[in-house]
């Protein structure tokens, strides 16, 4: 369930007492209370006269708790319920007596250590491990004013609350025994450049603990239930030099198996860690097989690994695969731009990936410095109208003789016929935002007589299928590396990614609670219409 904090407000009679430390004074021109939850959806603009009580009321999976800002003690309330939602579900959760061991993993001697070797107790005096008590700071910029650009604020004074998660790492107690462990990766949903990087690492990082039975699971969760479809033996020798090329060495699908399915071939297989890599909606599955699990006993870690080009997952830094795309969306947009460039009245048209984030058509549009319009979804847009995209590009024609513009998949569905069809994820099928416009824009110039030559690119799966640029093999290899500790630390139904350039585990449930969004009242939003120039076009 979607972790939602609702804002109240009882307006208090003139009668009331003077402001206290129980009210606030809001004047009306001060509009609302913008949580400070990367996890939860915005709110909308609400206004206020007079004085004001406000609380903030908590649903999380578990629990509905309420929080009153006029509590003197309410930030002490709200860090204990944000350290009990952050809380990383653990295999003693299940199995109290688990006795923890020394880890395998010891950069001190060859790799892997096996326990007969002499250097284990070098190890010990090894100072590379993570203390369980390690924090990153989750929020690092002190708002003032929640109508500061970009504000993430808890309370109507956007008081400071430190927020902290778990920083991800070896650890020096492990929970699984490696010569016990089966390990088994899958990749589910679509392509995204990097996929080979993560798998190659997630199998080095294996047998640097003394792992020796690891399997890819072929073709997402469909492996689990196709008789035609057989575990892909892998080792360090198999892996080697897959992350120079696109694509997944298991293959990728949607959709697959009932969970009980799933969870029925992990125990007859023997398998007791598995490595998901998907974006939300895999991870929402990896999470049910998480605790489908524990409701069963099975001692098994299920660790997820956030991937999705659109870079659309709460509470981290990035995805892997995003920075390959905006690089690799370059070539189409420099391709636009010279053929609107070299054309008469030329306009090009690029669409690129993001069903509900833009974060890759901003992203694009401003290290490319060559776009005049910029359309993601979290920002609606007229396309037609005095205050219309195609007002702006007559505007752009007969100022600059040529316009250029880049718009995410999922902008504009509003304007779009809808047809109800879903994927085999259940995601919904998308109308061609840049067909329409590129049709609408054909005969708009057309009726008022002036002539243009529009040119669509769609770079899609060229991008999807590219091999991991450096800045995201980097990412890759550490994600891959962090899932494995993790797991061997015997966390389960988290995932792993950056915080604040710094590497840290998550609940699952918590980074999927819903989709991340560009705000349209953030800096990098500004600094993309800065360089586009672009009106507001609503």
């Amino acid at each position: 369930m979607s972790q939602v904090i609702t804002i109240h407000a009882l307006a208090l009679t003139s009668a009331s007492s003077p402001s206290t430390s129980s009210s606030y004074s809001v004047p009306c021109s001060y509009g609302y209370c913008h949580s400070s939850y990367p996890y939860i959806h915005s709110l909308k603009p609400r206004r206020f006269c007079g004085k004001v009580k406000l609380f903030a009321q908590f649903n999380s999976h578990d629990s509905s708790k309420s929080i009153n800002f006029c509590d003197p003690d309410w930030k002490t309330k709200f860090k204990d319920d944000f350290d009990q939602r952050f809380r990383l579900p653990h295999v003693t959760d299940i199995f109290h007596d688990i006795a923890p061991m020394p880890s395998t993993f010891c950069l001190q001697t060859r790799t892997p250590m096996v326990r007969e070797f002499s250097g284990l107790s070098s190890c010990k005096e090894w100072h590379g491990y993570i203390n369980d008590n390690d924090r990153v700071l989750l929020k690092t910029i002190y708002y003032t004013s929640p109508t500061s650009a970009g504000a993430e604020c808890i309370d109507p004074g956007c008081s400071w609350v430190e927020q902290w998660v778990r920083r991800a790492g070896p650890r020096e107690k492990i929970y699984f025994k490696p010569e016990e462990v089966k390990a088994a990766i899958v990749t589910c949903g679509g392509l995204c450049p990097g996929l080979n990087d993560v798998i190659r690492q997630l199998v080095i990082t294996l047998e640097a603990y003394g792992v020796k039975k690891i399997v890819g699971i072929p073709f997402g969760f469909r492996g689990f239930s196709d008789k035609e479809l057989t575990e892909v033996q892998l080792s360090r020798n198999v892996v080697q030099n897959i992350h120079l090329s696109g694509g997944s060495l298991l293959g990728v699908s949607r959709g697959g198996p009932g969970l009980n399915e799933i969870v029925d071939r992990l125990q007859e297989r023997g398998i007791n860690m598995l490595f998901v890599l998907g974006g939300n909606g895999t991870h929402a599955g990896a999470n049910a097989i998480h605790n489908e699990c524990c409701k069963r006993r099975y001692k098994v870690s299920v660790i997820g690994v956030p991937k999705t080009i659109d870079n659309d997952i709460l509470l981290l830094d990035k995805t892997f695969g995003f920075d390959t795309a905006v690089e690799e969306a370059q070539r189409a947009i420099n391709s636009a731009y010279i053929e609107a460039h070299s054309a008469y009245h030329g306009i090009g048209i690029v669409k690129l990936m993001g069903r509900s984030s833009g974060f890759i058509a901003m992203h694009a549009s401003l290290a490319s410095g060559q776009i005049d319009i910029c359309l993601i979804p979290e920002v609606p847009f007229n396309v037609h109208g005095q205050n219309g995209v195609l007002s702006h590009i007559k505007h752009l024609i007969e100022t600059e003789g040529s316009a250029v513009i880049c718009v995410a998949e999922g902008a504009g569905q509003d304007l779009l016929q809808k047809t109800n069809a879903t994927d085999a994820s259940g995601n919904a099928v998308l109308g061609d935002i840049g067909g329409y416009i590129q049709q609408e824009t054909k005969n708009y110039f057309k009726e008022i007589g002036v002539h243009v030559d529009v040119k669509y690119i769609d770079p899609t799966y060229m991008i999807r299928a590219c091999p991991a640029n450096a800045s995201d093999g980097i990412l890759c290899a550490v994600l891959g590396q962090n899932a494995v500790h993790g797991a061997f630390a015997g966390y389960s139904g988290i995932t792993v990614g950056t915080c604040n350039t710094h590497y840290a585990y998550f609940p699952i449930t918590e980074a999927i609670s819903h989709p991340r969004l560009v705000d349209p009242n953030s800096r990098m939003w500004h600094r993309c219409l800065t360089s586009t120039g672009q009106p507001d076009f609503f």
